[in-house]
């Protein structure tokens, strides 16, 4: 799985990579701005050959879970793992500016609503650590931002740096309207952006990894392609298969939305109805090879489904967590179900 995530970090700056990609990026994805993306999320599942990507993540949440999964009194991230995440900040700050010596001082942590979200209370946690490092930290809807001065503000004051948890990865919608164009005009740091999204997170990009005759031509060796080989499950867009034949062949594959989040509109094939499948818009919807995800027993005979979430920065693992559920996708509505600690052996 870390071999994974070095080696997907590679090919986002490998420029053959980047060329072949750059007129399928919508505009937001297009600046180079100079830095990355923080609180990148790899999801895996382990099959019976070895672990699967099943999707990465440029917003991934529940690092707040698997923090209190190990150290369950906690009010805030501490020690080693606390100091992670906000070097991961930093860094991705200091790379923006393009001087290692600054630092933020006002951080804007992003979502639609945020007080309704989930979420909320691992939103405060961070806003806590940024607060103790002396950093202004601040929770807030795009709604509440405003471009103006050659910048954004929040209540009158500039904004350098936006966690950004919105799943509007692109900026396109009319609220963060605002954002793309200081964004746009390198004015704030946004963290995770558009761009990163666009190399890394944007579903469509598990075709491409299937592909390993055109990763070959963007001068891949062979090491790395049965490495991708082995780990990525076959993806293609549902236009380019017969709908017949990815009708009669459901029950091996996942239809998942190009664009969707949090396992919503996601279907597995045995659970698919002819009326779900009609009604599946061909040229946004993936079909990708299932994999099963392993189970782990419970102490009352239950039984989960267990996939591994690993949190990253860059090419480095800040940490790794299990997600045990019930039903078709992964959720955090099952009883006794979430995130777990994972032991390292």
């Amino acid at each position: 799985m870390v071999k994974v995530v070095h080696l997907l970090h590679r090919l986002s700056e490998n420029n053959a990579y980047r060329r072949l990609l750059a007129d399928s990026l919508p505009a937001a994805a297009k600046p180079d701005s100079g830095h990355h993306a923080v609180m990148m999320g790899y999801d895996f599942h382990l099959g019976e050959s070895g672990p699967k990507l099943i999707e990465v993540n440029t917003n991934a949440g529940g690092a707040w879970f698997a923090y209190l999964c190990a150290n369950p009194l906690a009010s805030r991230f501490g020690g080693r793992p606390g100091t992670r995440l906000l070097s991961s900040f930093l860094t991705d700050y200091a790379l923006f500016k393009r001087d290692i010596d600054a630092r933020p001082e006002t951080i804007v942590i992003l979502d639609a609503f945020p007080e309704t979200q989930f979420l909320y209370p691992e939103m405060q946690v961070f806003a806590a650590l940024f607060k103790q490092a002396g950093i202004q930290a601040m929770i807030a809807d795009p709604q509440m931002l405003q471009a103006k001065h050659g910048g954004l503000y929040l209540n009158d004051r500039r904004v350098d740096m936006i966690y950004n948890r919105h799943c509007d990865f692109y900026l396109q919608t009319p609220g963060m309207a605002g954002i793309l164009e200081a964004w746009m005009n390198a004015q704030v740091c946004l963290s995770p952006n558009p761009r990163a999204y666009g190399l890394l997170a944007d579903k469509r990009r598990m075709v491409l990894w299937s592909d390993l005759e055109m990763l070959r031509e963007l001068g891949l060796n062979e090491h790395d392609l049965e490495l991708l080989g082995k780990t990525i499950p076959y993806t293609e867009l549902l236009e380019s298969m017969d709908r017949d034949e990815a009708w009669l062949s459901r029950r091996q594959w996942v239809f998942k939305p190009d664009t969707g989040y949090g396992s919503r509109g996601v279907y597995a094939g045995d659970k698919l109805t002819r009326t779900k499948f009609a009604g599946l818009n061909p040229q946004h919807t993936l079909v990708q090879q299932r994999v099963s995800a392993s189970i782990t027993k419970a102490g009352d005979n239950a039984s989960f489904k267990t996939d591994f979430r690993l949190f990253v920065y860059r090419n480095r693992v800040l940490c790794v967590s299990a997600r045990l559920y019930q039903g078709q996708v992964t959720n955090l509505r099952t009883e006794n179900g979430g995130f777990a600690k994972v032991f390292l052996v």
